[in-house]
């Protein structure tokens, strides 16, 4: 059986870290390790772990890159799972992502999008009908492959293998998905499942300076993944791969 990992950053947010692996204690095919990287919480994050059993570590560099590189790093399984702290998955999740990236190949990863939840309506608007869309399209578009969405997403231990190396783990405000996405190489396949759902906090689009904070990272990702690789010659260079290897 192809065995997976579910990796969770957190940072004082025990109260939704308990929510997220209650779900996952209630998956049809279980994990077979949760690690969850703490970066220095100074709520009950430790004991919401003990008390569900995970492995809890403890992230050497502040940020959200950071951590999940961490957890990615010390993951044991044929498969990486990534969750944010408030993300609650379906029942299923786990047993459909084994089933997509098992016949997707060796160098594989899938994500889809999330369903909000709490704050106010226009929140859960905004996430719904255009962070989301607006996020698939875009840096899907500029990629040539669908991005990878942090609350909602699934690689193959080879993929970060490749990657592992070139992520910007030491830079705090850099957006770990986006990140990723773009070290992806040509010979990935990236699949965006959108049934694939989770639910999702609304909390990071509760207000315009929220968004305001999320646009910055988002500029901050890309000015720094730009200087490694022009975007345009990173797209061209995966169409070359494809076309290199049609058929």
């Amino acid at each position: 059986m192809t065995t997976i990992s579910v990796v969770i950053p957190t940072r004082n947010d025990a109260g939704m870290l308990a929510v997220c692996l209650a779900a996952l204690a209630g998956q049809t095919r279980p994990a077979d390790e949760i690690v969850v990287v703490d970066n220095a919480s100074t709520d009950n994050t430790a004991e919401v772990c003990a008390a569900a059993g995970v492995r809890r570590i403890a992230a050497d560099l502040p940020g959200i890159a950071a951590s999940t590189a961490r957890g990615f790093d010390e993951a044991r399984s044929e498969l990486i799972a990534r969750l944010d702290t408030d993300s609650v998955p379906p029942p299923d999740w786990l047993e459909r992502i084994v089933a997509v990236l098992e016949d997707a190949g060796p160098l594989s990863a899938v994500s889809g999008p999330g369903d909000f939840y709490g704050e106010n309506r226009f929140a859960r608007w905004l996430g719904t009908k255009a962070y989301i869309p607006g996020y698939f399209w875009a840096v899907g578009w500029l990629l040539g492959h669908p991005p990878l969405f942090g609350s909602n997403f699934a690689l193959r231990s080879g993929v970060w293998d490749r990657i592992r190396d070139s992520v910007h783990r030491g830079v705090p405000p850099v957006h770990d998905d986006l990140d990723i996405s773009y070290q992806i190489p040509p010979e990935v396949t990236v699949i965006a499942d959108p049934t694939l759902r989770v639910q999702v906090s609304a909390r990071p689009l509760a207000s315009w300076s929220a968004v305001g904070r999320r646009l910055s990272m988002a500029w901050t990702t890309f000015r720094i993944e730009f200087r490694g690789e022009n975007p345009f010659r990173r797209r061209r260079r995966r169409q070359q791969w494809a076309r290199d290897h049609a058929g």
